[in-house]
């Protein structure tokens, strides 16, 4: 696929599943040199603190590994293994442009002996059971076609009383900061990205996928309903990310 159109994109709502699947691997392949900045850029930074909040929240206790999913370029890992000398991680993405720049990452800040990144796929884990203290996945979760699966899996591979850790993209309650944030999303977004990237379509699904995301209400609904407990949600930014926090 080699889309640049911002017709070429059908709405989140109407898509299936493998359309969503090939989809996704085309925007990421196409904006994967840009990533990092635009994520730095159209969240005015904030991106950096959602995810020094998402690291302190971790708990290691016993294996002192740590998962990721949906690893894109590896910002949560690096930041992780930064932050927990003794942890060690692995971050798995189907994006292999993703996790060569990742990789590259890695390699410059000299912590290849303690964090790799591999190909993987969210809803069929390569690892086994009771593997890691804590599994998370960071503004993936809303591009997968089929989040229980997704999450089953993030729930099998983490250790008893294990953390499994949701960072996403979400909107505000309704009010007058939530028309704000519309606008943004749908009006300014993708007119701002299309200085950056040769693919401004991607952002213009980035805006219909956060609008078409669960609530925080029946995320938490679906948490639950895998079996997972003492289930938080934790608003940043006035709502326009939520952490989720839970343990297995």
């Amino acid at each position: 696929m080699n889309k640049k159109n911002t017709n070429d994109y059908p709405p989140v709502n109407q898509m299936n599943q493998d359309q969503k699947v090939e989809i996704v691997m085309d925007i990421f392949s196409s904006i994967t040199n840009k990533y990092d900045f635009l994520n730095r850029f159209l969240s005015l930074r904030q991106d950096l603190l959602w995810r020094k909040k998402t690291v302190e929240k971790m708990q290691f206790f016993k294996s002192y590994k740590f998962l990721d999913i949906a690893t894109g370029t590896g910002d949560l890992a690096i930041n992780t293994v930064n932050s927990h000398p003794n942890v060690k991680a692995i971050g798995i993405d189907f994006v292999q442009n993703m996790i060569d720049y990742g990789n590259d990452k890695i390699k410059d800040q000299n912590l290849k002996h303690r964090l790799d990144l591999k190909w993987g796929d969210a809803t069929n884990i390569d690892y086994e059971d009771n593997t890691f203290d804590v599994t998370a996945m960071a503004f993936g979760i809303r591009n997968i076609p089929d989040k229980v699966k997704a999450l089953n899996e993030m729930k099998r591979v983490a250790l008893p009383d294990g953390q499994i850790l949701i960072l996403e993209l979400t909107t505000p309650d309704p009010g007058f900061f939530k028309d704000i944030y519309s606008f943004y999303l749908n009006g300014l977004l993708p007119k701002i990205a299309k200085w950056f990237t040769t693919n401004p379509a991607a952002y213009e699904y980035l805006a219909d996928s956060i609008m078409n995301f669960p609530t925080r209400s029946e995320f938490i609904s679906l948490l639950d309903s895998i079996g997972l407990r003492n289930i938080k949600a934790i608003p940043l930014s006035l709502g326009i990310c939520t952490l989720y926090i839970a343990n297995k």
